[in-house]
């Protein structure tokens, strides 16, 4: 019996395969290793363990291979990326974890329909997800004794070199101390990048059930341990699917420095008289800003993006500075269709505001005042207040916005614990709110707050799953002072489990209003205080997280010295900008002071769906809309 069986499973595993992976562990051992040290094992293990809770087996499998570019050629032995391929195995069975090969042909050649094949002479480094009850000893006395950080509930990672001989068999060894450098910059910026990957519904066949994703290209400076620093203590990774796409690179005499994505225009151009809009009201022509209506400004034919008034001026701006922004413009231009929420049922488009807000009864009403001129009067924070929730929603029916309610039956395993939120469709889902209510507007202010706390941040995620405090510094508010009754939705999606002190800080708080607190909630509390946020910030307690939404970094002199003190305290610092233009200059402006981006610019899952544009350009524009980190 037990021989028919292995004949059986031996046919079986012929005619359909075991899964993915070249089985579990060799045996190896980073402590093997020459010249690595605790602490870096230590990171290594924490580097994995941040991957492994991104869940990239979600949608990756073996057939989705990645470029890997971890600085220059000249960084490494031989001159040349050690493992310039990787991909994702265990998405559909086999094991769980990662491989990266020497060259896009040597993945190629191992990659089966159903599992990995085993091609003679390839040698591949593995990082292999494994239950600590079936590690080696070895491994798990040095689990033990440097008290690593477990990936999920009870696995840890396995690292080691697999070489195929010509036999069939399989030779194991333990990684380098290079090769580990190469591993954990991978991880570090992987982590971060994947789950920026756009699925493209036309771009693969219907018989597959493999996901097919658009083509992609991002860089993240990653910061060394010291002991890797060698005198750059960051490093531009680049990670890029299909492996083939590359940037138009520049040639440049710095470690860390990232390449563009973006390469030049050609010099002939033909000049289009592109007529705008004529309900995009009054712009600025982005040559003399001499202001010009609608249905009488001309934009760029070959972007349709930069405003103008004349075609002389068109010209000049193409010889002064648009000739290398072109090219720029004209890819965030075709993104526009993927940063529109369909979901929702009411105008979209605010380049009026006024009219806008008149379109749905709401114009110099309650929160919303602060969505127009009209109001501009009157300081932050000061507007005069009727009455209570409805009138502060602006008379919107009851049904039309959150009440000052909890959530009902909101519990993960029987407790209750902050609700984790993935987009406005569950929030409006849970808030049982109709989609063609524009309270996610206001509420994108509130509800980005809380994503960067319980999505971007992960100390403070777990400070709150923990029951504590978290504060949180914000930086630069301006009508988001008149809009506490909206903040007070955070305390409610925290579901009974810790609180957030807000301590908001800029030169917009008004004199009277400095020193309060405000106990918007139970668990929420908003402190205001007036002055720039380098000189107030030694008397503030210290944060967990510097917060600062739709904050236009490259146009207030004043950035300059609040982003050299978030240099200096390393606190975690999300960003959001309105636009891909604004996140471009605000890249320019955090790495002129220092700092290096560890969360890349991404769309915000809870940008305002309500669409503006910038005074010279066609620019899509969304409060919120993008968002990035440093020191996270």
């Amino acid at each position: 019996m037990d021989l028919h069986l292995k004949n059986l499973f031996d046919r079986f595993q012929e005619q359909f395969g075991s899964g993915p992976g070249l089985g579990p562990g060799s045996g190896t051992c980073l402590m093997k290793v020459e010249g690595i040290s605790s602490n870096f094992i230590k990171l290594l293990f924490k580097a994995s363990a941040a991957l492994y809770r991104t869940e990239p087996w979600r949608r990756l499998r073996p057939g989705h291979l990645f470029g890997v570019r971890v600085g220059k050629d000249s960084d490494w032995s031989g001159k040349k990326q050690p493992f310039p391929c990787s991909q994702f195995i265990g998405g559909d069975g086999g094991d769980i974890g990662f491989y990266m090969f020497r060259s896009e042909n040597d993945a190629k050649k191992m990659t089966g329909s159903r599992e990995t094949i085993r091609a003679p002479n390839v040698e591949l480094l593995r990082v292999t997800y494994e239950l600590e009850t079936l590690m080696f000893p070895s491994n798990r006395k040095m689990i033990k004794s440097l008290s690593l950080e477990a990936s999920g509930n009870d696995r840890f990672p396995v690292i080691d070199v697999t070489r195929c001989t010509s036999s069939g068999e399989l030779q194991f060894r333990n990684p380098t101390l290079e090769e580990l450098k190469f591993v954990y910059a991978f991880m570090r910026a992987i982590s971060l990048v994947h789950p920026l990957l756009q699925a493209d519904k036309e771009g693969g066949p219907n018989w597959t059930k493999l996901i097919s994703f658009g083509p992609f290209i991002e860089t993240v400076d990653i910061q060394w341990p010291p002991e890797m620093a060698r005198g750059h203590e960051l490093v531009a990774v680049t990670i890029s699917h299909p492996p083939g796409q590359a940037y138009e690179e520049k040639i440049s005499s710095t470690a860390s420095s990232t390449p563009t994505k973006y390469a030049e225009p050609p010099d002939e151009v033909t000049f289009m008289d592109i007529r705008v809009n004529s309900n995009s009201g009054s712009r600025h022509c982005a040559m003399c800003e001499k202001e010009v209506n609608g249905d009488q400004s001309l934009c760029c034919g070959r972007c349709r993006a930069v405003v103008y008034c004349t075609s002389l001026c068109q010209k000049q701006h193409w010889k002064e500075s648009h000739k290398s922004m072109c090219g720029l413009y004209k890819a965030m231009m075709e993104r526009e269709e993927e940063l529109v929420m369909k979901i929702f049922m009411f105008p979209c488009s605010a380049a009026q505001p006024c009219k806008w807000l008149e379109s749905l009864g709401i114009h110099q009403k309650g929160m919303w005042r602060r969505k127009c001129s009209c109001y501009s009067h009157c300081p932050f924070g000061l507007l005069p207040v009727k009455g209570g929730l409805w009138d502060s929603w602006g008379g919107l029916d009851d049904e039309e916005y959150p009440g000052d309610l909890p959530f009902h039956n909101q519990l993960r395993d029987g407790i209750s614990s902050p609700i984790l939120l993935s987009g406005w469709s569950e929030y409006y889902n849970l808030r049982s709110l109709p989609l063609s209510s524009p309270v996610a507007d206001i509420l994108s202010h509130p509800l980005t707050v809380y994503h960067i706390l319980t999505a971007l941040s992960i100390n403070t995620k777990n400070l709150l799953l923990k029951g504590k405090e978290v504060i949180l510094h914000y930086l630069g508010p301006e009508g988001e002072m008149d809009w506490m009754p909206a903040f007070s939705e955070i305390s409610h999606l925290l579901n009974g489990l810790g609180n957030i002190q807000i301590i908001m800080v800029g030169p917009e708080v008004p004199t009277n209003l400095s020193g309060t607190t405000s106990g918007i909630s139970s668990r929420v509390r908003v402190n205001l205080v007036r002055g720039v946020y380098q000189e107030e910030a030694t008397y503030l307690p210290s944060p967990h997280v510097i917060v600062a939404l739709t904050c236009a970094l490259d146009r207030y002199s004043s950035w300059g010295g609040a982003l050299d003190l978030i240099k200096a305290i390393g606190v975690p610092a999300f960003f959001t900008e309105q636009s891909e233009i604004l996140c471009a200059n605000a890249k320019q402006v955090l790495r002129g002071a220092g700092l290096h981006i560890t969360h890349p610019v991404t769309p915000n899952p809870f940008r305002s769906p309500v669409k503006n544009h910038d005074s010279s350009t066609n620019l899509p524009s969304y409060s919120n809309g993008f968002v990035l980190g440093v020191n996270a």
